[in-house]
């Protein structure tokens, strides 16, 4: 299996520290609003890599957190006129509504940085101790200079950073800090209302980039195998990163950097972000789109590739879905025939075709859109033996399970009703209903029924094997 690794900007063979476990950290949302479809593409694209690892057996540690105090936590709470706790649980709770709907599978552990001050706390001191970070008026900086490595990761400029760094600091930060590039690790309270702990530089609260150092290597160990996180991460939070864990604990932070590309929108395909308006967010979205769909949608491109969000994208998703629906719904219809078997030697050698070309594309830093390419292929040369008066009944179950495991990598279960599936009763129902009535020689009633379907936007097909039925 290969991975591009961000750090060395190539793909590298992934080894991991233990034979078949995977450690893997990726960072989580802060918790002042609702994900938006941009946060889910991180979310959505590393649960389908865990997914991947499990399916090819890996025991994954899968860590993930919650930032629950900043400054957009701190602003926010007073606009509700609420603690930063409450507005945190508020939306970790809207969280993991949202990504359940999406399917995504919990995390191993999903810590809180609030949840960790005594560790952070004693971090920070560490890094004090060894003289990688100083003290100035209740803050904590730390010596960007002083780590030689420094903007390895995402392979900055240190005179340019200075240059940048100095014109957005304010004229206080500029006095305190040492060098311009220097980042906090411990902000002192501003204001008595503000959320703050006692710590040995006074009231204050941890910085941003030092609560991930802290718990991954808490949670994971020094060195792991695997950091995830949109590109937009790489600098400065997982620059930062490095540069703290590296100075504490003297060894490697991390093996394998994965980033995730970014959701755009609109023909100039612009990112989408907060800042810029042009979100919506998942807590919205699924109001009228599928999860399914939408899960499958944004599981369907490689995860460094950007995705352009569009309702055509959204379209042509339920659409294949729909169409592996029909072919699991055929499949099990067959299956539960009463009638002889047969050995095809041709679709077998297929499906072990498929199962070697799949692994293939997914080993190759999970390029899903040729593995869901193989997927397609297959169902169609499904659909073809499904409709020969007898299949190979080993052979369909088979591939049966292939079907179902593999879309499982992508968050699908196609055993799951769709959102738009409340009517299956009725439409069962009818289908049970208009074959009575062919049955009984009633074609006046059996094509009113069929119209009747047609109108709710059923398709009915008659074959030797009985009545089957898709949405059109």
């Amino acid at each position: 299996m290969k991975v591009f690794n961000t750090l060395t900007r190539k793909k590298e063979e992934f080894k991991p520290l233990e034979a078949k476990k995977v450690s893997m950290y990726v960072c989580g949302p802060t918790v002042y609003n609702y994900i938006h479809i941009g946060n889910a593409r991180s979310v959505i694209a590393f649960d389908t890599i865990r997914r991947y690892f499990e399916y090819r057996g890996y025991e994954v540690k899968y860590i993930s957190n919650f930032t629950d105090v900043d400054d957009k936590m701190i602003n926010e709470a007073r606009r509700e006129k609420i603690t930063v706790p409450e507005l945190a649980d508020k939306f970790i709770t809207a969280y993991e509504e949202d990504t359940a709907a999406l399917n995504i599978k919990p995390a191993t552990f999903h810590p809180r940085a609030t949840h960790e001050i005594k560790d952070i706390i004693a971090f920070v001191a560490e890094l004090i101790n060894k003289g990688y970070a100083y003290e100035v008026n209740g803050n904590v900086y730390y010596r960007a200079k002083k780590f030689a490595d420094y903007g390895k990761l995402s392979d900055q400029n240190i005179a340019e950073l200075e240059e940048g760094a100095s014109s957005h600091i304010d004229s206080k930060e500029q006095e305190e800090k040492e060098d311009p590039i220097d980042f906090a690790l411990w902000k002192a309270q501003k204001e008595t209302d503000e959320i703050a702990w006692d710590s040995p530089w006074g009231k204050g609260r941890p910085g941003w980039h030092i609560e991930c150092s802290v718990m991954s290597t808490k949670y994971l160990g020094a060195t792991f195998d695997i950091h995830g996180g949109g590109q937009d991460l790489e600098f400065p939070h997982h620059e930062n990163e490095i540069a703290q864990s590296e100075a504490e604990t003297g060894q490697k932070f991390v093996n394998y950097w994965l980033h995730n590309g970014f959701v755009t929108v609109g023909k100039n395909q612009e990112k989408m972000s907060k800042s810029l308006h042009n979100f919506v967010t998942v807590h919205d979205i699924l109001k009228v789109v599928d999860p399914q769909v939408l899960r499958f949608y944004m599981s369907s491109v490689q995860y460094r590739r950007p995705i352009n969000y569009s309702e055509d994208g959204l379209k042509q998703a339920q659409t294949v879905l729909e169409r592996y629906k029909n072919t699991l719904r055929l499949t099990k219809d067959r299956l539960a025939e009463d009638s002889l078997t047969i050995t095809d030697d041709e679709f077998r050698a297929d499906l072990e075709q498929a199962k070697a070309e799949f692994i293939e594309a997914m080993d190759d830093d999970f390029n899903v859109q040729n593995a869901l390419s193989v997927v397609y292929e297959l169902v169609s040369k499904a659909n073809s033996h499904l409709q020969e008066d007898q299949i190979d009944r080993s052979a369909i179950t088979n591939f049966k399970e292939l079907l179902t495991d593999w879309l499982s990598i992508f968050g699908v279960d196609l055993d799951k009703p769709q959102a738009n599936s409340d009517d299956e009763q009725e439409i069962e129902a009818l289908i049970a209903k208009r074959d009575e009535a062919r049955k009984n020689k009633d074609w006046a009633a059996s094509d009113q029924i069929r119209d009747q379907l047609k109108d709710m936007g059923i398709i009915v097909e008659d074959s030797p094997q009985g009545t089957r039925w898709h949405r059109a």
